[in-house]
């Protein structure tokens, strides 16, 4: 199937050639009949799957025909809410390309940074809009922003939505805009509460499951390090000296963790760059520029930061920490071996973090090959640090010893 036999106009078709597409992927093959159609569609996919140009293209298609500015100015059509900044500047990025030969216009909104040009923007007018939920309610609040024409609504990563604690943004939102709107909800994996939500403000969608979100990238070569947890970092230094070249996306549990190591990484004479909440968005933003031109080939992030942002030519994923969600490992080694090219990743598993692997493989259906000739193995019979905190001597009475003598009462 080609992008013409879609139905999708010339001016879009054009956008689609240069932006170097031929053929639809098959989340686009299947979601963008029913969008053109109005209907409400919910799809499960992982990222890396296209599903950015699955809503972005029926949306500009059906918006083409009423692009004439009016008078007062244009009215938001469509709008598409994205749980991260980085991932809303990376849809806005495709509707402006996309759009390149349409009088369409989108822009994108976000905390974290100065609301003055944002307001700048609204206020000329735009066709659609790209925002994450807190940005948004508050230009809403400030009555900057009308939502009473949009047609069509997007939520974006509605899982790690949720996992961000937005429900309540995200429905407040939904009953901001029209009830006659169609909604679409993208999700790379659907636990109950994405459910939940979906049942609460779609009407009769259609549900679109594309590769069943348990299956691993197939283009992805899958190693796995047993080690013991206060060793992860030098067996870190051991594989990027011996065994990785190339551009190499590190993924760490926590903010703290992600410091640690790029500040190891940067002593040891390597050139890395971190992504996690607590930097600024401008920091953010350099640091993703700086690892797709080049200037550094690491990159270390936590899964919020790192979720959604497209990075191509990624030649390997380190697990440095393994998930506690099954899926979160598909969705990590995900972001290397696409568009047919492959792919590594490598994990480093230590004693506590063996049930992880044991319920990813459950849920890949695969056994991940071990490596077991490395500097820092893990003793098979290694048991779970447990960290015991220090009782009192009094911990099981009361009274001291002295109190316990028969002493005589006031009573």
């Amino acid at each position: 199937m080609s992008f013409k036999d879609l139905k999708l106009n010339k001016p879009i078709l054009r956008a689609v050639a240069e932006a170097g597409y031929d053929n639809p992927t098959l989340v686009q093959e299947q979601t963008i009949p029913f969008v053109l159609e109005r209907r409400d569609v919910i799809t499960s996919a992982q990222t890396g799957t296209g599903k950015t140009a699955a809503f972005a293209l029926p949306i500009l298609q059906l918006l083409y025909d009423k692009q004439t500015a009016p008078k007062k100015g244009k009215k938001i059509k469509a709008l598409v809410i994205s749980p991260t900044r980085e991932l809303a500047i990376q849809i806005n990025k495709n509707f402006v390309t996309y759009a390149a030969h349409t009088n369409l216009t989108s822009a994108v909104v976000y905390g974290g940074t100065s609301i003055e040009p944002q307001k700048d923007i609204l206020k000329k007018g735009i066709d659609i809009l790209v925002a994450t939920p807190g940005r948004l309610l508050d230009l809403h609040k400030q009555d900057l922003l009308n939502l009473d024409y949009i047609e069509t609504l997007v939520l974006d990563e509605a899982d790690l939505m949720l996992d961000m604690g937005f429900i309540d943004d995200v429905k407040k939102i939904d009953r901001l805009c029209p009830d006659t709107k169609q909604t679409l909800l993208f999700s790379a994996t659907m636990p109950f509460k994405v459910e939940q939500l979906a049942n609460s403000i779609l009407k009769n969608p259609e549900r679109i499951e594309v590769t069943p979100t348990s299956s691993a990238a197939k283009n992805v070569s899958q190693v796995l390090y047993y080690v013991p947890k206060q060793s992860k970092i030098e067996l870190c230094l051991h594989v990027l000296r011996n065994t990785i070249e190339g551009n190499i996306l590190i993924f760490r549990r926590t903010k703290f963790g992600v410091d640690k190591l790029h500040e190891t990484l940067i002593n040891n004479g390597f050139t890395a760059e971190r992504l996690h909440g607590d930097r600024s968005q401008i920091e953010r933003q350099n640091a993703l520029a700086d690892f797709k031109r080049g200037k550094v080939n690491i990159l270390i992030a936590t899964d919020v930061a790192a979720r959604g942002i497209d990075i191509i030519d990624l030649d390997a994923v380190i697990n440095f920490d393994l998930p506690n969600v099954p899926e979160t490992y598909v969705h990590r080694i995900g972001r290397t071996g696409r568009a047919g090219e492959f792919g590594n990743s490598y994990s480093f598993c230590s004693a506590d973090e063996k049930p992880y692997v044991k319920a990813i493989q459950q849920l890949i259906n695969v056994q991940i090959p071990v490596e077991e000739t490395h500097p820092y193995p893990l003793d098979p019979k290694a048991q779970p640090v447990v960290h015991k905190k220090q009782g009192s001597k009094y911990r099981k009475g009361r009274k001291g010893e002295g109190s316990k003598q028969k002493k005589k009462r006031w009573y």
